[in-house]
């Protein structure tokens, strides 16, 4: 392919102390971490709302905040999700086992009143956030940024800040750089699917099927399962996926609906994206129309949009200091450097169609579906951190870890603990000077501890578990 040398004068913007790359759970937990820790913050975002997956990609439930005996998410979390719950932004149904004493459970919310409670956030913490603003470039030199070039309707500016935390899912800002990164499905035969997530009204949660309670919507979803194999087995899909991931209660009747599996998209190519939206769509129309027909209460539910933003699970992830392992997992491991805990079953999707793909799922998230009540996984800072970098820590599905385990903490309540944990640390080196590859963990876990941090660890370390 023929090249084109671009030579432009770049303004130059010297007056932040933190650049987040990337608005959705992990970005906007960092942003507004560093904030109140007094630190000046530039936070970009390629979209025009924050809430990322939750809110653009209409995900719009949060992974288990429980491990079924209390509540493990702590800090920026646990204060947004308490406050979503006062003001009425989660589902009708949910009540307060959903965060506190339920294993396992899903707590979905209404998308458009996370949108204006994290706009409320960034604004009271003083966040300089830029919308519709793509990170396009940066200049590194041994492992450390100099700055990073953003692209938005002003044109370029380069921002040479003290720290820079990688929030993107795609791990654009560390690739830029030069640190080393998994390109997934360029490194593995398969890769786990996209979904398009979708929006309907009309549904009859009350019908009679899934009873009166809470409780009912456990019904819901088990008969969907058992409806989706004989619509499959009839022929009805143009892709015969066996799986639905779920449709959520999030009003009276309205429905968030994740399903509709596209597979085989690269999330790191243009043209595989956008066939795969218009794939997306074709399906979630093939969707109200099985609901329609399968489903009691479904009768008359109606499409009222997709997401404009594909839900893809994975595309690229750092070489981390440390790498968190399904061996980790299993044995519930703890480390002295934790800067969050966790209890979420493995969620590996089908990577195709087949049968024996499928059987693989269920043996993984039933067979072994995850941690048990009182349980928890350590998330250690190691995997934040792209070995060898002095200025650049990662958070969100980018972080350090092999893809089981990947498939348990890459939801949106443990993005956003990483992302207060990646800004907390990008404060502290500011402030002492400890690089991120050699940083304080013990005072980092204290600080973390102070903001309301959910770490039980009974030891720290100075040093990071490598």
């Amino acid at each position: 392919m023929a090249t084109y040398q671009l030579t432009r004068d770049i303004p130059v913007d010297e007056s932040f102390d933190v650049l987040v790359a990337g608005g959705g759970p992990a970005g906007t937990a960092a942003a507004v971490s560093a904030a109140r820790l007094g630190a000046k913050v530039l936070l970009v975002e390629a979209t025009g709302c924050l809430g990322g997956m939750g809110t653009a990609g209409l995900v719009s439930t949060f992974g288990p905040v429980s491990d079924g005996k209390r509540m493990l998410v702590g800090g920026f979390m646990k204060e947004l999700v308490e406050s979503m719950f006062q003001r009425g932004a989660l589902g009708p149904h949910v009540v307060p086992e959903f965060l506190y004493s339920q294993l396992n459970r899903w707590v979905p919310f209404k998308p458009e009143m996370l949108k204006r409670i994290l706009d409320e956030m960034v604004q009271y913490a003083g966040v300089d956030v830029r919308f519709f603003t793509r990170l396009i470039d940066a200049e590194a030199r041994d492992g450390k940024i100099a700055g990073a070039v953003i692209s938005n309707i002003e044109g370029y500016k380069f921002i040479r800040a003290k720290s820079y935390i990688d929030a993107t899912g795609d791990a654009q800002l560390s690739a830029l750089a030069g640190a080393d990164c998994h390109l997934i499905l360029r490194d593995n035969d398969a890769v786990a699917p996209s979904t398009l997530c979708s929006m309907f009204t009309g549904v009859n949660w009350n019908d009679a099927a899934y009873g009166e309670d809470w409780r009912g919507i456990d019904k819901v979803k088990a008969f969907s399962k058992k409806q989706l194999q004989k619509a499959v087995d009839d022929g009805f899909f143009s892709v015969p996926d066996r799986f639905m991931p779920g449709m959520n209660k999030i009003g009276k009747h309205a429905a968030q609906l994740n399903a509709g599996h596209v597979f085989g998209l690269d999330g790191l190519d243009s043209r595989s994206l956008s066939d795969g939206m218009i794939e997306g769509r074709k399906l979630a129309v093939e969707y109200m129309e099985f609901f329609r027909k399968y489903l009691p209460g479904c009768e008359e539910i109606d499409l009222l949009t997709t997401a404009p933003v594909m839900g893809v699970r994975d595309t690229r992830r750092i070489v981390g200091e440390f790498e968190l392992t399904i061996e980790d997992f299993k044995a519930a491991r703890q480390f002295p450097d934790q800067v969050a805990v966790y209890n979420r079953p493995m969620d590996n999707h089908p990577k195709d169609t087949s049968e024996e793909e499928y059987q693989r799922f269920m043996k993984d998230f039933e067979g072994f579906h995850g941690l048990g009540e009182g349980d928890c996984l350590g998330i250690p800072y190691g995997i934040l951190v792209p070995k060898g970098w002095e200025n650049l820590w990662v958070a969100g599905r980018c972080h350090s870890s092999d893809s089981k385990v990947h498939g348990s903490i890459r939801a949106q309540s443990a993005a956003y603990m990483m992302g207060q944990a990646a800004a907390t640390a990008a404060v502290q080196s500011i402030r002492t000077g400890q690089p991120a590859c050699d940083l304080d963990t013990a005072e980092l876990v204290t600080t973390l501890r102070g903001a309301g941090a959910y770490l039980p660890q009974t030891e720290l370390s100075k040093t990071m578990t490598r």
